[in-house]
């Protein structure tokens, strides 16, 4: 199979593989030779897959030649970020302290896209239990950006972004605790969605289980959405799992915006991002506007920062995981890691209470708030790139590992949908992603707004072409 294929769209292989004019077989030996190739540089993969991927694709084969009705990924390859349970692989959460780890039971996104004919070709990589927004851990080492090697992907998602990024699948499985799906689609040019807070099932439990989400990433949005369909839906092994019906969101791809109520803030009331960044989006604002859409500039959304609120769940939630590890091999974390779990460990129990109900207030707020848009747009990110191996940019260095992220972790406390597209291409030719925010159980609007984005740019503008 030719390189044609690296490229090209979920929506357009599914096709293909229909038509019986590609198999999968056929795509999947592609799709793992291409991960194998872009391992050398990117290392995006913790794991892969490559004995039972065939094998699979094979059974997709006879599936597809016997005319049994076919699934909405059937035959597509697919990933997995190492903080999602695939069972027989392996299940590190990026971290040595878990490295001989054997999962012994699929993660419900998992039964869900394999129950759809997709082909797992492997586990991403990830920083360790999901903690920092760039790619690297102590397990994987560093994962790069295939835009530009000298820059990270981004994390949590590190893997999964720079492998779609590069061709390796058109989709795959990330998990966003505060920001993990939105953050590296952002600096790979992706589309990523985070629905509602447990519209996608987790189980096994997450060790920040009021936060965590799974969630699709893909280079377009529709696929994204096509991905989102197939994993979204109740689950009685999770506790939180929505049971109401999951909006079409595929229809959503291309559902017109005229009349679309979007609140614009550059910053929330607190972020200091770089101007071209804001010049990038603004200019994604001005197409809302000439569609019908009205839009109207907030600058002070959430009143203050409430990074504090997240750190304070988020991490104590994975310092109780790993307490023993903190006290007994501390030197086997990522230093970064273990510094911030420290004061989330040691917090006294009415300061997080105190937290748990400011982060109700923040909810409410949201909720009052959203009465009056159907969507709200920020930036993902403050800056454009940053370089493998730091973990805070230049000009943000009185922010700690997570909270110069400044956009997407307040929508994890509030459990809003929200999703990522690339707005445009920077000066230094990296993409710049823009985030949309809705309603609670309302991905609908979310998505509509995220592929009009798309519409409007020019066709390819976010395909790297990594070789």
């Amino acid at each position: 199979m030719s390189e044609e294929f690296d490229y090209m769209s979920a929506t357009e292989l599914r096709l293909l593989i229909g038509k019986k004019e590609i198999s999968p077989l056929e795509l999947t030996i592609r799709s793992l030779e291409r991960a194998e190739h872009v391992q050398k540089t990117l290392n995006p993969f913790y794991a892969l897959m490559a004995d039972r991927a065939v094998d699979e694709a094979k059974a997709a084969e006879i599936a597809l030649t016997s005319g049994k009705t076919l699934g909405k990924l059937h035959g597509l390859p697919i990933s997995v970020k190492d903080l999602i349970s695939v069972r027989d692989a392996p299940f590190s959460l990026g971290s040595k302290t878990l490295a001989e780890n054997i999962a012994d039971s699929d993660a419900p996104s998992v039964e869900r896209v394999r129950k759809s004919g997709a082909i797992i070709i492997g586990k991403t990589t990830t920083s360790e239990f999901g903690c920092k927004p760039v790619g690297d851990s102590p397990l994987t080492g560093i994962t790069r950006n295939p835009w530009d090697l000298n820059m990270t992907p981004g994390g949590s998602s590190a893997g999964a972004a720079a492998s779609i990024a590069a061709g390796v699948t058109s989709f795959g499985l990330g998990t966003d605790g505060g920001g993990s799906i939105r953050i590296p689609s952002a600096f790979t040019g992706l589309a990523g969605i985070k629905g509602t807070f447990a519209r996608v099932p987790v189980w096994p439990t997450s060790a920040t289980p009021t936060l965590a989400h799974v969630g699709p990433m893909a280079r377009s949005m529709r696929d994204a959405a096509l991905l989102f369909s197939v994993i979204s839906g109740y689950d009685k092994r999770d506790p939180f799992s929505i049971t109401d019906t999951t909006p079409n969101v595929i229809d959503a791809c291309e559902h017109g915006i005229e009349g679309l109520r979007v609140a614009w803030s550059p910053t929330l009331g607190y972020a200091r991002p770089d101007p071209e960044v804001i010049s990038i989006i603004e200019n994604a604002i001005n197409h809302f506007e000439s569609a019908g859409a009205h839009v109207e500039q907030v600058d002070n959304v959430l009143g203050s920062d409430p990074v504090d609120l997240w750190t304070a769940e988020f991490y104590a939630g994975v310092g109780i995981k790993l307490r023993d590890v903190m006290n007994n091999q501390r030197e086997l974390l990522d230093p970064a890691v273990a510094d911030i779990l420290e004061p989330a460990l040691s917090q006294q129990m009415q300061d997080y209470y105190t937290k748990v109900f400011q982060r109700y207030e923040l909810r409410d707020r949201m909720t009052s708030f959203m009465n009056n848009y159907d969507v709200l747009i920020s930036p993902v990110l403050p800056i454009v790139a940053l370089g493998v191996g730091q973990n805070i940019p230049e000009g943000h260095n009185d922010r700690n590992l997570v909270s110069w992220v400044y956009y997407t972790y307040p929508f994890n406390l509030t459990g809003q949908p929200a999703a990522t597209v690339c707005a445009g291409i920077s000066s230094n030719g990296m993409p710049v992603g823009l985030q949309v925010i809705g309603g609670c159980l309302d991905e609908f609007s979310v998505v509509s707004a995220a592929a009009f984005v798309e519409r409007s740019q020019p066709t390819g503008y976010n395909i790297c072409n990594y070789n």
